[in-house]
């Protein structure tokens, strides 16, 4: 009797030790229990603040919805020129206003400059949405109109050209399709070869007035000489 009732107690003592050297050597394996996760880091839910546009920021923003328009025909010569006009009345004024500062602006001045340059915003968005564009036709005069007109609004939306570059660029323009459109009236809506070849020349020169402006060293900022 002895020995069998030695080979039943010693059968689950058997099983108890062989479980507990299997989970031993499973956490000695493993390593210890992984950490909890941190808690994610909460998010903040108020809106970034929005910086307003340096003075040189803001020039430029009005330099390019200029080209943008000129490029479109949304901007005629004539509007172009007085848009441009007014931003050369403005860098001036800064230019001025920062050799008085030792190169700063004061933050009155910076006030004063912001208020013009709405001013000037809201001119470019009525020239731009009134009934005046440009379109100048397929006749070769017309083209060549058009294309004076690209290439200035390349130059300005470039920076190769300064704003009053443009300006006197955009009033001689405006010169040579005044005449176009008063030589037109008087002969039926058309041109005769003596007025075409007129034409020519003086966009010829107008042509090498653009060249001329956009490859000197006058640029907008931040823009390089050409």
């Amino acid at each position: 009797m002895k020995p069998t009732w030695l080979k039943w107690c010693a059968l689950p003592a058997a099983v108890w030790m062989a479980g507990t050297l299997a989970v031993a050597q499973q956490q000695g394996s493993s390593g210890s229990p992984a950490p909890a996760p941190a808690p994610a880091p909460a998010q903040s839910t108020a809106p970034a603040q929005k910086t307003d546009p340096s003075i040189a920021q803001r020039k430029e923003n009005q330099q390019q919805r200029i080209g943008n328009g000129v490029q479109s025909g949304q901007l005629t010569a004539g509007e172009t020129a007085h848009l441009e006009n007014k931003e050369a009345a403005i860098n001036g004024e800064t230019k001025a206003d920062r050799a008085a500062n030792g190169g700063k602006l004061t933050g009155a001045e910076k006030k004063q400059i912001n208020q013009q340059q709405n001013q000037v915003s809201k001119q470019i968005y009525q020239d731009k949405h009134n009934a005046n564009t440009q379109n100048y036709g397929n006749s070769k005069v017309g083209q060549r109109q058009t294309n004076q007109q690209q290439r200035i609004a390349q130059g300005v939306k470039s920076g190769q050209l300064t704003a009053g570059e443009t300006a006197k660029l955009e009033n001689q323009q405006k010169g040579i399709n005044q005449q176009v459109k008063a030589d037109r009236s008087a002969n039926g809506g058309k041109l005769t070869s003596g007025e075409k070849q007129q034409v020519n020349r003086e966009q010829n020169g107008a042509s090498r007035n653009i060249y001329n402006k956009k490859h000197n060293a006058n640029t907008q900022a931040g823009a390089k000489p050409k």
